[in-house]
C-alpha cells in the first residue's frame, strides 16, 4: 500500500491563493506520476494537475493558467499552487499517484484535503 500525505488548503478568499503538497516515501523511479483530482459536492472527480516522470502536465481546463503544478521527483513530492482562487474551485482536493510496480501500474489516492473559497 502507498501512502500519500497531503497537507496545505483550507480556506481562502476568492482571489486569493493556497497551496497544497503530497510527499510519499516510495521511491521516485516507482512513481510515474503524481497530481490533484478534485471532488465538489454532487459533482464527480475531475483532474485538477497532474505531473508525469516523463516531464509532461496536464491540467483540467477550469484551472488553466491559474494553477501551477510542480515536483520533487528526488522527494517524492507534489506541489500544488492555486492562484485567483474562485468559489467554484472550492472542494475536497486528492492527491494522486501511479506506482509502477515492473509487471504493472497501480493508482493510488490521498485522504483528501478540504479547500473553501469565499466569496
Amino acid at each position: 500500500q502507498v501512502q500519500l500525505v497531503e497537507s496545505g488548503g483550507g480556506l481562502a478568499q476568492a482571489g486569493g491563493s493556497l497551496r497544497l503538497s503530497c510527499s510519499t516515501t516510495e521511491s521516485p523511479l516507482s512513481i510515474n506520476a503524481m497530481g490533484w483530482f478534485r471532488q465538489a459536492p454532487g459533482k464527480q472527480r475531475e483532474l485538477v494537475a497532474v505531473s508525469r516522470s516523463s516531464g509532461v502536465t496536464d491540467y483540467g481546463d477550469s484551472v488553466l493558467g491559474r494553477f501551477t503544478i510542480s515536483r520533487d521527483s528526488a522527494k517524492s513530492t507534489v506541489y500544488l499552487q492555486m492562484n485567483n482562487l474562485k468559489p467554484e474551485d472550492t472542494a475536497v482536493y486528492y492527491c494522486y499517484a501511479e506506482r509502477d510496480w515492473g509487471d504493472y501500474v497501480n493508482d493510488f489516492w490521498g485522504q483528501g484535503t478540504q479547500v473553501t473559497v469565499s466569496s
